[in-house]
């Protein structure tokens, strides 16, 4: 099992299922009512969550998925070796792109446009949002945007 962060993309509360797109990207991950920690009713989406990721019969799934606040878990901090006093931008992941020019990591354009689009379209599915993002994430590749 790995340990991964991502935010809830949509979770019905009355079938007890739902997804999670990954901070790390990639396809998005499957959780049922079963798997959570907390209250069912508080995985609204954007959300930020942790969790176990495991491969079910369909694709990933989250386990033991808990709800986290909006700063960074301390053990990607610690992975990266930078003390969380360092890190910048609204979310983090690397640094938020400004007018000096610096670059953002993909992960961190990949989840900072993730939770965007949550924010301003909390209509889309996750297969939408998906299509999204790697449409946006080549764009931004391609103008150099973003480092890889």
């Amino acid at each position: 099992m790995a340990v991964a962060t991502g935010r809830v993309l949509q979770f019905d509360g009355a079938r007890g299922y739902g997804f999670i797109a990954p901070d790390a990207g990639g396809e998005d991950v499957f959780v049922h009512a079963n798997d959570l920690y907390d209250e069912k009713y508080l995985f609204t989406p954007g959300t930020l969550v942790e969790f176990d990721l495991v491969e079910g019969e369909r694709g990933p799934k989250a386990v033991a998925v808990e709800i986290v606040d909006d700063a960074e878990p301390a053990h990607l901090v610690e992975e990266r070796g930078e003390p969380a006093a360092e890190r910048s931008g609204p979310v983090s992941g690397g640094p938020a792109l400004s007018d000096a020019g610096v670059r953002v990591t993909a992960e961190g354009f990949t989840r900072e446009l993730t939770e965007a689009l949550i924010d301003s379209a909390p209509t889309l599915t996750g297969a939408q949002i998906r299509q999204v993002r790697e449409c946006a994430l080549k764009l931004a590749h391609g103008h150099g945007w973003i480092g890889r």
